[in-house]
């Protein structure tokens, strides 16, 4: 995922589909994005994947990305697909525009929380979100993604130029025709790969949730969990 000092949006962007809310309710919905794990990455160009490179980077202050459409009634939130395509990645430690701050060349997890409106009186975009029994998180284990300020890989570079539609000023004739022979071709890419990443959980494994789209322009996930109960 590419991050930038000014901000760059997420592409694919999360857009979720959550039911189970109590329609009359209102709820924020909000997005942060953790590290995966303490370590830094390098991509190892001659076997084509990422390897350790030593040890992640200080913590970088928290950020929580609150969906413009905050509050909202439930029934508003379970009639629409949620989607986070506002939402912008920086490594500028010093932004003061609300992107969410992530250092490059580390593995990240976006996780989406539904926090009812009387449990969110501390929510803030500068700090954690606020615990309690009415604040719900969920994470999907799909949308892990590497940041980087260049892509790694022709092939990511070649798609997302193709499906992005911020990336017009990056398309000419000839990365098209190279794009379009991917794309219509998804079988001739590494399949044992797309597998891996894009595994599709039996209905016994929901717990509560999860289906994503592989492959798809945006990734599409879907989001199942019982009513919040009360703080």
């Amino acid at each position: 995922m590419i991050i930038t000092k000014a901000g760059r949006r997420m592409f694919p962007a999360m857009r979720v589909k959550i039911s189970g809310l109590d329609p009359h309710q209102q709820y924020y919905i909000a997005m942060d994005i953790v590290p995966v794990d303490n370590k830094r990455y390098r991509y190892v160009y001659h076997s084509s994947k990422w390897m350790v490179a030593g040890n992640a980077d200080s913590p970088v202050p928290p950020r929580v990305y609150i969906h413009p459409d905050s509050p909202a009634s439930g029934e508003t939130w379970m009639r629409q697909v949620i989607s986070f395509d506002k939402l912008k990645l920086t490594n500028n430690e010093l932004d003061d525009q609300g992107h969410i701050i992530l250092h490059s060349m580390h593995k990240y997890q976006p996780r989406v929380h539904v926090i009812r409106k009387d449990c969110g009186d501390d929510l803030s975009p500068i700090k954690p979100v606020p615990s309690g029994e009415g604040v719900k998180a969920f994470s999907f284990p799909e949308t892990v993604f590497t940041t980087v300020t260049a892509y790694q890989n022709q092939q990511i570079t070649r798609l997302k130029i193709d499906r992005n539609p911020f990336a017009k000023g990056f398309r000419d004739s000839g990365r098209n025709r190279s794009c379009q022979a991917i794309c219509q071709q998804p079988h001739k890419m590494s399949q044992k790969s797309i597998s891996a990443s894009f595994r599709r959980p039996s209905a016994s494994s929901l717990q509560p949730l999860i289906c994503v789209q592989p492959l798809s322009p945006l990734c599409i996930v879907t989001a199942f969990f019982l009513a919040l109960p009360s703080c």
